[in-house]
């Protein structure tokens, strides 16, 4: 087969186009391949595992290697446990703002103030289909207190420069009452991961 010597990321549709920008950048498209579930899932977490599980077994035998590029991201350890069952290793953490700021300075940020709500590029483009609208907002804004009433800061975590995102993820920020924060993180541990499995 063709492609049995290229390795496979199983993503979070959420992480496609970042995962093209570092493959890109380092000039690794003829070695690794991506293929995604939907990133909506972020409010179905308890789809994941069994998605993940899917996309291994149809792709084992096409590729010399599959990697996950998930963090738990709320199933609870289920997508750990299904990731055992098949043997396959995910890039470690809860979930992708930790990879993207750092572990270390994810941490502290943290530390800092535990009542954080955490967007990336990906969540900034499409804020009002996942959050707004997602979480039913737009219908009755009332809930925004049950949502985020235990939140005091926004921290947008962004991939690239980019004032018109900068500019959304404020606004986005003042919808939901919170204060805002920029940091610039670039692709952080994502990069990294990706990097230690190129063969």
């Amino acid at each position: 087969m063709a492609e049995i010597s290229r390795t496979l990321f199983i993503a979070c549709g959420a992480l496609a186009r970042e995962f093209l920008a570092v493959s890109r950048a380092n000039g690794w498209d003829a070695q690794i391949s991506i293929t995604c579930l939907p990133a909506i899932w972020h409010n179905r977490p308890e789809k994941i595992p069994e998605g993940v599980r899917r996309k291994i077994r149809a792709n084992r035998g096409k590729f010399a290697r599959i990697f996950v590029l998930y963090g738990d991201c709320g199933t609870g350890g289920l997508l750990d446990r299904v990731l055992e069952e098949e043997g396959v290793e995910r890039i470690d953490g809860p979930h992708c703002y930790q990879w993207f700021a750092g572990t270390a300075d994810f941490e502290k940020l943290m530390d800092e103030e535990p009542g954080t709500f955490f967007l990336t590029d990906y969540m900034v483009r499409h804020f009002d289909r996942l959050i707004w609208q997602g979480l039913g907002l737009d219908r009755h804004p009332d809930l925004r207190d049950a949502y985020f009433g235990n939140y005091r800061k926004l921290v947008y975590l962004a991939q690239v420069e980019e004032p018109k995102l900068a500019a959304k993820a404020e606004a986005a920020a003042e919808r939901l009452k919170l204060e805002y924060v920029y940091r610039r993180t670039g692709y952080g541990e994502l990069a990294e991961f990706i990097k230690g499995k190129v063969a």
